[in-house]
Parts: structure tokens; sequence; C-alpha cells
């Protein structure tokens, strides 16, 4: 049992070392579950959204359909945008963008991925204002460093789908 969404309670949480777990939408029609996250995450200030998906990352193409799509490293909000990038829907994207807020999408299948990526370790693909696009396996840059690069403390972080996980 875990108490309902409040924004100054959430937030008091954070500032005492405490996690905090943000599961399921907004309960209200139209909103998906990524839209509900970036809401959530943007409220609570948080400095990254942490997409858990079943692929790798960002592909060139659908990795599932094409088998040589390429992984990307890092992209900018305008390289989703101009090479028509599926990252998540439209709205929770646009927020993200808006906000300025990066975007990690990585495959939480792999045992261990969620942890490597808050230990700072390079995990599927960073989207964030001003980012190169690179492909898998040139100049990796961890989520702490380029984030710090651009002006972002490291975590709290807030992981989408069906659980929004926020760390301190």
């Amino acid at each position: 049992i875990a108490e309902p969404f409040i924004r100054r309670r959430a937030i008091r949480h954070l500032e005492k070392g405490r996690v905090v777990i943000l599961a399921a939408g907004t309960g209200n029609p139209y909103f998906t579950t990524d839209t509900a996250a970036v809401l959530r995450a943007v409220e609570i200030g948080a400095d990254v959204v942490i997409k858990a998906t079943k692929v790798a990352g960002i592909y060139s193409d659908d990795p599932m359909l094409v088998p040589t799509a390429m992984l990307y490293d890092r992209v900018s909000f305008q390289d989703v945008l101009s090479k028509e990038l599926k990252v998540m829907d439209s709205t929770a994207f646009q927020l993200c963008r808006d906000n300025n807020l990066p975007i990690v999408v990585f495959n939480v299948n792999v045992p261990g991925n969620l942890l490597r990526l808050v230990q700072g370790e390079t995990i599927g693909t960073l989207v964030m204002e001003g980012a190169a696009m690179v492909a898998e396996g040139i100049n990796p840059v961890t989520i702490e460093r380029a984030a710090t690069q651009m002006g972002f403390p490291a975590p709290p972080l807030a992981m989408l789908d069906e659980v929004t996980l926020t760390l301190p």
C-alpha cells in the first residue's frame, strides 16, 4: 500500500534522501503512461526521465523489422523530430523538450541495466538538447557526465512505463 501522489510530499521525501516510486498513470483519458511519468517528473523537478523499454535504446529504424537499424548513443530533441525517431508519444516528448528534461531510453529486460544506468554507466540512448547525434560505441558519454556538461545535476531520475521511479 502506498500513499497517493502529492507533489509537496514527494519533493519532501526526495529532500530527505528517500527513494520515491511513482506508479500508474494520471487516471485521465488520453494520457499515456509516458505522458503521466513526464508530467510527474516535471512536477517534482526530476533531472532525467528514464524510459524502460524492450529494445536497447533509440534506433534509426524499427530494430524488430530492420536488422541493420543503427542504435544511437545520444541524440538531440531536434534530431528525434527531424529524423522522426520513435522515442515516446508526442505529448510526453514535447513536454520533455519544452522543459529541457533529458530522456534516457534503455532495455529494462537486461538484468542489471537499471542499476548500471543509475551508477553512471552508459546504457541505452540519451536524448538532450545540444547533444550531438552519436552512434553506439562512438564517444560514449555517461548520463551523469553528459547531464553535468549541459548544466544539469546528476539524479533524481524518473523512469517511465508501468512504473515511474525517482531516485535521489
